[in-house]
Parts: C-alpha cells; structure tokens; sequence
C-alpha cells in the first residue's frame, strides 16, 4: 500500500502514514490501493503520450510554417475535436481542447 509524508514538513526520512482511501475495511483498502497504484502508472504513460503529440504536432507546424503556411490549421483541429467528442461523449470535446492548446498554444 502507498504512503505519504505527512503534511506537517516532516522531513524526508520521517515515518509515513497510510494513505486514506475512504475504505471502511482492510480488504477495500487493499483493492482501493492496487488500483490506484494502476491509475498512477495509467497517468504516467498518459503523460508521456502527451509529451509525445506536443512533439509531433510541433514538427507538424514547422512543416507547415517552413512552406508558407500558417500555424494552425483549423479544419484539422475540427477534426480532432469531433474524435474525442464521438469517442468520449461532451467531456472529450474538452480534454481535445487542452490537448490542442498544449499542442500549438492559445489561439
């Protein structure tokens, strides 16, 4: 199960308690633990993916800047818009939002 320093400033090497999932037994506890555990690498890898589109999209506008055109391309980012929204519903619309503005900045 995962710890965390307590929030007193306790320095580094500072007995750690329990994290507190809300669970009212040890077996939820436990189940609450291992899938956070989960959530945390599924966020890394997220992260990373991320990382990686904020690269390829900036080869993409320098690509597209070095011939003479312009940096965003809006029918593109339609497109991706109507991806996320068909595969995740309203919320998606929102998450392509943040990934484009990552990606290229505010327009």
């Amino acid at each position: 199960m995962k710890t965390a320093t307590p929030a007193t400033g306790a320095s580094p090497g500072a007995a750690t308690a329990p994290v507190d999932s809300g669970a009212r037994s040890p077996e939820a506890a436990e189940v609450i633990g291992g899938a956070r555990e989960r959530i945390d690498a599924l966020d890394d890898r997220i992260i990373g993916l991320v990382q990686e589109r904020m690269a390829v999209s900036a080869v993409v506008q320098e690509a597209r800047i070095g011939s003479g055109g312009r940096r965003v391309h809006l029918a593109r980012e339609m497109e991706v818009l109507s991806h996320y929204r068909d595969a995740l519903g309203k919320p998606g619309t929102q998450l392509a939002m943040t990934l484009l503005e990552l990606c290229r900045g505010r327009v």
